[in-house]
């Protein structure tokens, strides 16, 4: 399959009667105290992805902060622990703001705290919706994977090696066709999306497929490029790409708007909110001999 072609398929020109609504509601949970930042980039990355609308559900005393930063996207406060973080209390009301979504993004800077990874846990199994699981959304799986496949709804997980192995055992993968040897059968398995992130992402599908993405360059090794690349991800669920391709299309984005910048600031200077900057001009390149139909 060759990614670029099915890319510019995909995104044909908006329909002039279009409303943000066609473009897919989606939900995120991320962030606690002291990691605010995850909020923000999973959210705006979503939005310059072509989210139609992006609600983010934070610890109610993140709400204020975040406000003052975050003017297109939408906040839900939502019950938190003593540590700033979820609290069990706050399953309920994810449950039913869920149900008004298309897509679940999960995990980026949400804490290891216990009752918070509960709230995680709890959330994944019960949705029905498509999701990306990632960073805590990840950690609250570690010695529990056999719950992936009783999942409800397709998911994508976005795990870097480390958290590869904390999930799936082992030790890292050391060559490129380790990386695919192992996200294949991790993805066979466990009936989820691999995005094995690292240089040349694999990506792996419960059917076998097996993309290898090769935009991206080692200054996005950098924090919070993996909450941005969440909320691409989350964003192509959310006009209706399957999730395999999803995943494709947001690794082959994330990493062209990563050299985008590279080539700009160079690679030690990169840093995550960059890659934001830079998504619009990414979209553009890759759908740049279809301007016709834009």
């Amino acid at each position: 399959m060759n990614i670029r072609q099915e890319f510019q398929k995909q995104f044909k020109k908006r329909k002039p009667g279009s409303h943000k609504g066609d473009y897919g509601r989606i939900f995120v949970l991320a962030g606690s105290e002291g990691l605010s930042g995850a909020c923000y980039l999973t959210s705006m990355a979503a939005l310059r992805s072509g989210a139609g609308l992006v609600t983010i559900g934070v610890p109610k005393t993140l709400l204020l902060p975040l406000a003052k930063r975050l003017t297109e996207a939408m906040m839900t406060p939502l019950p938190q622990t003593k540590a700033g973080t979820l609290s069990r209390a706050a399953f309920q009301p994810i449950q039913r703001f869920l149900k008004t979504q298309d897509v679940l993004a999960i995990g980026p800077g949400m804490s290891l705290n216990r009752d918070t990874q509960q709230v995680i846990r709890k959330t994944v199994l019960a949705s029905t919706k498509p999701m990306v699981i990632d960073a805590d959304g990840l950690n609250a799986f570690q010695g529990r994977v056999a719950l992936f496949r009783k999942l409800k709804a397709p998911a994508v997980l976005t795990p870097h090696a480390g958290e590869f192995v904390r999930l799936f055992g082992g030790s890292k993968p050391k060559t490129d066709s380790e990386r695919k040897r192992r996200a294949r059968e991790a993805s066979k398995r466990h009936r989820v999306i691999i995005v094995l992130k690292g240089h040349h992402t694999v990506v792996a599908s419960p059917a076998g497929e097996i993309y290898v993405n090769q935009t991206g360059n080692p200054g996005m090794a950098t924090g919070g490029s993996g909450d941005a690349l969440t909320g691409v991800i989350a964003a192509m669920l959310g006009q209706n790409v399957k999730p395999f391709q999803a995943a494709c299309f947001g690794v082959l984005i994330h990493g062209l708007a990563g050299d985008l910048v590279a080539q700009r600031t160079g690679e030690a200077s990169l840093i995550a909110s960059d890659i934001l900057g830079a998504l619009p001009l990414a979209f553009r390149k890759v759908l740049g001999h279809n301007k016709a139909r834009r």
